[in-house]
């Protein structure tokens, strides 16, 4: 893997990593959503996604561009 994202698109990825687990442990702390198996559903869910872009960020590397698709960022 080639990095194909500049400084602006690995902040980007960083930050919405971020607020993804963030999110994911707020729902968890709140019981939102109210069923018990689809707030664990949300919860791994998020914390895979902003994993996965807090990976991107640290490798300078996005899936989407290596798909060929271009981004803004």
């Amino acid at each position: 893997m080639q990095p194909n994202i500049g400084r602006a698109g690995r902040i980007a990825r960083a930050i919405s990593g971020v607020l993804c687990i963030a999110l994911s442990l707020v729902g968890l702390t709140l019981g939102w959503p109210e069923p018990r198996w689809l707030r664990y559903v949300l919860a791994c869910l998020l914390i895979a996604t902003g994993g996965f872009q807090l990976f991107e960020a640290r490798r300078g590397w996005c899936v989407v561009r290596a798909c060929g698709l271009r981004t803004p960022l």
